[in-house]
């Protein structure tokens, strides 16, 4: 046979996976194959395969007489919009796509690669966990993959898309990389599964309840997006690698931009509402800021009160932390310190500038929150904007109260600009409370107390008590806030600040 023609039968043959029958019964359930789903993923004839003829070495158990190549699992780089990306997919027509050693070690190949070329790793997840045939040298092999995993945390981004099962040790990996994105009523997470679980502890529960989109998206903040299909999450994960560096070492990119800088949005005057009880939305503000009103949003199903998520000013990458006044009035609480803390966390590895937007009555009171340790978790958002060295903005639309005030990116946290509106309040806390502390001796007397209550609004009920201690730089007409935010981060392109030297910070976890 002509060796051009061996090797054209053997590429055919591993493109195949687990064959036509396997292939059919993936799309039956709405699933794309391995090889479909790096297709949509990389730009059109990107992708360089690695390892295609790589096959177990498992003797036990009859698996000698089945060695299909490729060993349940395409590995190979290529690019999106042009930047290249390492990428592995798990095929699960191949073994139900469980993890050998040999697949663990296709894995490993190319993050190592990553990191040492400086290009982000996504991850395709879709099967049964590690194989059983193989015992310890799977979980060895998944060992291996976290270790990676871990080293190149905050070198290079890490996406991981669930596109099918993912349990057991397999879900760790993904746990430890920068994003998680599910596919509704597909794709499911958990360390023990259904069986497992009604065993030990009689709790009967579906695959969907203990582990599927809704579940990691609404409750857990395992995932940090659910999408409706395969394709649909691959567009999405296109989208975002649009924002992100290559690697910490080098800027996100910059984006041709059609939205003038100098953009005057005079709705922004009557945002706030008179009553200042009264919620409104602050997305509509993220919004009218960025460029073309574009906002990629960052878990937008968990923690609601804190907006998290990537715009562009001018072209280029900035990440937003924003309170949202529609949800628990915009406060601060253990699940919003927690998501916005990691999302400042990953901004500051890679270099993206943070736009802080502020309303915030404080923390959520109540012994659940206390129990839960509101006290550590707050500290999380505190700790990551203080030690965070990338440009920091910050404007102060309302409400900036008490020590919510200071982990708001505040000047005392190395704020670079802090801009606040005319309609900021910035204080210890609301006039009303802070009226009955100072004034206790006329709690009986309503017209004095409403007198007290008025007096204190005029006095510091507004941003320029700040403003003249220097702490908050300049009020901006609310109209003019795209051009200041976009100015200030075009002065801070050049800024450069160290922390002192550590072998790591001990965040409190």
């Amino acid at each position: 046979m002509d060796i051009l023609q061996e090797l054209q039968t053997r590429r055919d043959t591993a493109r195949l996976g687990g064959g036509e029958r396997r292939i059919a019964s993936q799309h039956a359930k709405g699933k794309l194959t391995a090889r479909e789903r790096i297709d949509l993923l990389l730009d059109e004839d990107s992708f360089e395969e690695f390892d295609m003829f790589v096959a177990h070495r498992c003797t036990d158990f009859g698996m000698e007489q089945d060695r299909p190549s490729g060993d349940g699992v395409v590995t190979g780089w290529g690019t999106i919009n042009g930047r290249m990306v390492y990428v592995f997919s798990q095929d699960f027509t191949v073994f139900g796509g469980s993890l050998s050693e040999t697949h663990a070690q296709k894995i490993c190949k190319i993050m190592d690669m990553a990191v040492q070329n400086g290009a982000p790793v996504i991850g395709l997840n879709d099967s049964g966990g590690a194989r059983i045939q193989e015992g310890v040298a799977s979980l060895a092999g998944y060992a291996e993959v976290f270790q990676r995993n871990i080293m190149a945390s905050g070198v290079v981004p890490q996406i991981s898309v669930i596109m099918g099962p993912c349990a057991g040790g397999a879900v760790y990996s993904p746990a430890m990389t920068d994003f998680i994105f599910m596919v509704k009523d597909t794709s499911y997470m958990f360390v023990t599964g259904p069986d497992v679980v009604k065993t030990v502890t009689n709790e009967v529960v579906t695959a969907e309840e203990l582990g599927g989109a809704s579940t990691h998206t609404k409750k857990s903040s395992v995932a940090d997006g659910a999408f409706e299909n395969d394709v649909e999450a691959l567009i999405e994960v296109r989208r975002l690698v649009d924002f992100l560096p290559a690697n910490n070492r080098e800027k996100p990119p910059v984006r041709p931009f059609f939205d003038d800088v100098n953009r005057l949005e005079d709705s922004l005057d009557t945002l706030i509402p008179d009553n200042a009880n009264t919620p409104y939305d602050m997305k509509e503000l993220i919004t009218k800021l960025g460029d073309e009103g574009d906002f990629y949003e960052i878990q937008e199903d968990y923690a609601k009160n804190i907006l998290t998520g990537f715009i562009r000013m001018e072209g280029q990458t900035v990440g937003v932390v924003a309170n949202q006044p529609m949800v628990l009035a915009g406060c601060l609480d253990i699940d919003s310190s927690r998501k916005a803390a990691r999302f400042v966390r990953f901004c500051d590895a890679f270099e993206i500038p943070i736009l802080t937007l502020v309303d915030v009555p404080g923390f959520l009171p109540g012994t659940s929150q206390e129990y839960g340790g509101v006290i550590k978790h707050g500290a999380k958002l505190l700790f990551a904007y203080g030690e965070a060295t990338v440009p920091k903005v910050t404007v102060i639309t309302r409400k900036a109260y008490g020590g919510a005030y200071d982990v708001m990116a505040s000047k005392h946290l190395r704020g670079d600009f802090n801009y606040a509106w005319p309609t900021a309040e910035i204080a210890v806390m609301g006039a009303k409370g802070a009226t009955e502390i100072i004034h206790r001796a006329d709690l009986g007397d309503a017209d004095k107390i409403a007198a007290h209550t008025k007096d204190y609004e005029d006095r510091f009920a507004n941003p320029f008590v700040a403003a003249e201690k220097g702490f908050i730089d300049e009020v901006i007409m609310p109209h003019s806030t795209r051009k200041r935010v976009c100015r200030a981060f075009a002065s801070l392109r050049g800024k450069q600040v160290k922390n002192p030297w550590k072998k790591h910070d001990n965040i409190p976890l």
